[in-house]
């Protein structure tokens, strides 16, 4: 009989720690072992696991184990790019080795990203119908403009990359040049592509069939849950990490829009490239435009007749110009293109066909008040529960699982009781000392917060507690507003540097914040989750308030609604989880390593004076607290002068 999983996985696990030179790690330990004797007995494990737990290994390791003594194949689904290539080029590896080392298997990991993460060489040498070439846009500014330097920089690496992979171009070029060199997979002309044997995603496609773990995105793992095809080939193992995101990113991609543009687009193309008389399709289109004009921006309650009238139209002149273009004479490239554009339209014509009660549908609206329709699904459990994770034995982690105390709500988001399969969750614990390496503060003397912005006393707040730091402070607001106006009220009366998220890109701007020890860092949602900044750099945290959804937020409405239409506590079950998991997130960059200490700082006095406060405080990490100003600037200070020795 074959060693059992929990073994091999130990075996494997203290390979990797001596390959590392490290020591063992008592949450990674676990990890390992919990997550083998799950994928053993097929069942779904939640693991949250604290920065510094190792939990990429943690995972990799009983996954890996299984793939090379059982003979299955994984996926792996993160939440970003760059945690992706982390795992391609840091973790995995010393895990190949490993098990290679234990069970005599070498096994082969490669990462599948979405198509246009990939540079097209058709569309650089400009083979797409009514492409033209790429210094023909208007706005390219020639060879010598700086979007026309970065594409002729993007030629010259192309010419020596082995994969088109935009991660491997450093420095990295705007989203702007990339769009003129990349193609979304609708509108990859596939084998009728004179450079299909050349193509730089179709290659990362094929290696990602021949490999035993695949490492992708929530994104595309949502693509391939929602029945949108199968993009991973037979697996039979799924880690998800940073689960806690998972379902906000699979309804965000599986939602699709639709303006009078867009539709205005398609029937252009049909008119020059197949010379297909358009007419029903402009024609639908300003009758689509027509009824949205009159909508406000926000969640559509109801479906309003005119809009419905108009999207039936639109559904009926879509597909027929889908038939002229399988009944036309012309280019199969432009064809096929055609195809693919009419058929994302019937498809977002689809989704909103389907049962209100089960979907999301809003109207926003861009600075020249052009009306924009979002369709997309209410409830995304089912599809990552029943296909994306399956009857599979699942590992699902992330430094935030238990809300509260629990694990109930993200097993609810993630499907885990769809297929009736057992699932658990266990918390690893950290590394970290929280009570002895972290204050947290509650500046519970302020008023509460309003709607006009920060309050003064709130702003005094800010400024006092950095001076007392001397710097060093990452400050977090819930929104844009709040965050202008605390780096200029940082900026105004104080001497320190002030970065606010905006003025350069994201990735540069937590550089400038990590490499300058005294500085401040201010920003809105982006940098509550990510930002990995260890050391005197980052000892103060501030959180300006508690990051309710917006009242007018399309999405949270939606859900809050079918909750309370189904007896069930709406602001309990949407709004607080967002909270509460937001907070504990904001919370998680201050400590990051062993030696870290610093202070949490939340100037919204809700967390102790209201009833729900206590959830929240329950979801985030337990530091020692206090509500005494004048403790915890006396803290600030003292942290400051030790970091000046």
């Amino acid at each position: 009989m074959s060693e059992d999983l929990v073994g091999v996985s130990g075996r494997v696990l203290d390979e990797v720690v001596a390959r590392m030179g490290g020591v063992a790690r008592e949450g990674q330990a676990s990890m390992v072992a919990e997550g083998a004797a799950c994928l053993e007995d097929r069942e779904h494990l939640l693991v949250q696991a604290g920065t510094g737990t190792g939990k990429s290994l943690g995972y990799l390791v009983p996954l890996l184990s299984m793939c090379a003594t059982r003979g299955v194949r994984g996926v792996v689904s993160t939440a970003t790019l760059a945690l992706q290539r982390q795992i391609l080029v840091k973790d995995a590896p010393v895990a190949i080795d490993a098990v290679a080392s234990v069970t005599g298997v070498r096994l082969k990991v490669a990462v599948l990203k979405g198509w246009s993460n990939y540079a097209c060489l058709h569309k650089l040498d400009g083979g797409y119908p009514g492409e033209g070439t790429l210094f023909e846009d208007r706005d390219l500014g020639g060879p010598t403009g700086a979007l026309g330097k970065e594409i002729l920089r993007i030629r010259e690496w192309i010419g020596e990359s082995r994969t088109g992979d935009r991660d491997d171009l450093t420095p990295g070029v705007s989203d702007r040049a990339w769009h003129h060199v990349s193609v979304t997979k609708p509108e990859c002309l596939g084998k009728h592509c004179p450079l299909i044997d050349e193509c730089c995603a179709q290659a990362a496609r094929v290696q990602a069939s021949g490999a035993d773990v695949v490492v992708t995105n929530h994104s595309l793992f949502g693509i391939s849950a929602c029945g949108e095809g199968e993009l991973f080939g037979e697996y039979g193992a799924v880690v998800i990490d940073e689960a806690h995101v998972l379902a906000d990113r699979v309804r965000a991609q599986a939602a699709a829009d639709l303006t009078v543009a867009r539709v205005s687009r398609v029937a252009r193309a049909l008119r020059s490239n197949l010379s297909i008389d358009s007419t029903a399709l402009d024609e639908a289109g300003a009758g689509l435009g027509a009824a949205l004009a009159p909508l406000p921006e926000g969640l559509l309650e109801y479906r309003p007749s005119v809009l419905d009238d108009a999207m039936v139209v639109l559904d009926d002149a879509a597909r027929r110009a889908s038939h002229e273009v399988s009944e036309a004479q012309g280019d199969a490239a432009a064809k096929l293109l055609a195809r693919a554009a009419l058929d994302e339209l019937i498809n977002t014509l689809d989704a909103w066909g389907r049962d209100p009660a089960q979907s999301i549908a809003y109207v926003t609206r861009d600075e020249s008040e052009n009306a924009r329709l979002t369709v997309g699904p209410l409830d995304v459990s089912a599809a990552i529960g029943g296909v994306g994770i399956g009857e599979r034995p699942a590992i699902l982690t992330s430094a935030t699982l238990a809300l509260g105390g629990n694990f109930d709500f993200m097993a609810s988001q993630t499907g885990m009781a769809v297929l009736g399969i057992p699932w658990h969750g266990i918390d690893v614990g950290s590394p970290f000392d929280h009570s002895r390496q972290g204050i947290q503060y509650v500046a519970a003397h302020l008023p509460l917060p309003g709607r006009d912005g920060p309050s003064d006393q709130l702003l005094d707040e800010l400024v006092e507690l950095t001076q007392a730091s001397g710097g060093g402070a990452l400050a977090l607001f819930a929104s844009r507003r709040g965050a202008q106006a605390g780096a200029q009220a940082l900026r105004e009366r104080t001497e320190l540097t002030v970065y606010l998220q905006g003025e350069e890109t994201l990735a540069q701007l937590i550089q400038r914040f990590r490499d300058e020890r005294d500085s401040c860092l201010v920003g809105t949602m982006s940098l509550w989750q990510g930002v990995d900044v260890a050391g005197e750099a980052c000892r103060l945290v501030i959180i300006d308030k508690i990051p309710f959804p917006r009242p007018d937020d399309p999405v949270s409405r939606a859900r809050t609604m079918d909750v309370e239409r189904r007896g069930g506590n709406g602001f309990m079950s949407v709004s607080l989880t967002h909270a509460a998991l937001m907070m504990a997130q904001g919370a998680g960059r201050l400590l990051r390593s062993t030696k870290d200490r610093g202070v949490v700082a939340i100037l919204d006095p809700r967390v102790v004076t209201k009833r729900y406060g206590g959830f929240i405080l329950r979801s985030m990490p337990r530091m020692w607290p206090t509500t005494d100003p004048q403790v915890v600037r006396g803290a600030l200070r003292r942290l400051c002068e030790e970091s000046k020795q």
